[in-house]
């Protein structure tokens, strides 16, 4: 995943893989069938037990299934929820949420070159301090209902837009997001889209959902008058 804050390249696919995996090895080597840093900047593993608490025991087998594969196709790998656990699998980086490690704290424990991202749902003033502690992108959503999180809080596009139009560090749109929705997003101002669901439960598969997905930011980033570089 590169924050490039020179510019604002075309939008890229931020996976999050579906909260149980069964088989580890099996899921890596559907992943490995499409996977590639053309199409996916980075996986985030998002792992949750049947009480929907963070899966730590499961984090680390489909992390270390995944670690060198991603390693070689210099896609990152990112740990949701735990900083210490992304630490000790020598992640890319962390993910953390408003219940999770403040993004400092995140920080101090990752250390310094690694990924630090941190959501904000709808809040301008979140946004504003993760980038202030140091957070490597901020994440807004959710911008449409989602089945990952039914309790999500909804968000307005216009948040994307204005945080493009006031700051360099990059955004990530999530929350329900498909190829048929996301352009909206994408045109706002959104350097990442998250997606998992409407990838994993795509009715004619997940290669297909990741195809759509970077058709459609192929589409927008050509349409544009100046292109990003």
């Amino acid at each position: 995943m590169t924050f490039d804050t020179n510019s604002r390249p075309r939008t890229k696919l931020y996976l999050i893989t579906p909260p149980q995996i069964a088989d580890p090895l099996m899921f890596r080597d559907q992943l490995l069938e499409f996977l590639n840093p053309d199409d996916v900047a980075c996986l985030q593993i998002r792992l949750k037990t049947s009480t929907g608490k963070f899966d730590k025991k499961s984090t680390h087998t489909v992390a270390e299934a995944l670690h060198v594969p991603l390693k070689q196709l210099e896609i990152d790998l990112i740990i949701n929820d735990c900083p210490e656990t992304a630490k000790e699998l020598g992640a890319d980086g962390v993910h953390v949420g408003l219940d999770d490690a403040p993004v400092k704290d995140a920080r101090s424990i990752v250390g310094e070159g690694k990924i630090v991202g941190a959501t904000c749902k709808q809040s301008r003033h979140l946004a504003m301090e993760a980038g202030e502690a140091g957070a490597d992108y901020v994440a807004f959503g959710s911008f449409y209902s989602s089945t990952t999180k039914t309790d999500a809080t909804p968000a307005n596009v216009e948040i994307l837009s204005w945080w493009q139009a006031l700051m360099e560090l990059p955004c990530i749109a999530i929350g329900g997001v498909k190829p048929e929705n996301a352009a909206p997003l994408v045109r706002a101002g959104a350097d990442f889209i998250a997606a998992s669901a409407s990838v994993w439960n795509h009715p004619k598969g997940p290669a297909f959902a990741v195809k759509q997905f970077n058709n459609l930011f192929d589409e927008l980033y050509e349409s544009q008058p100046n292109p990003r570089s």
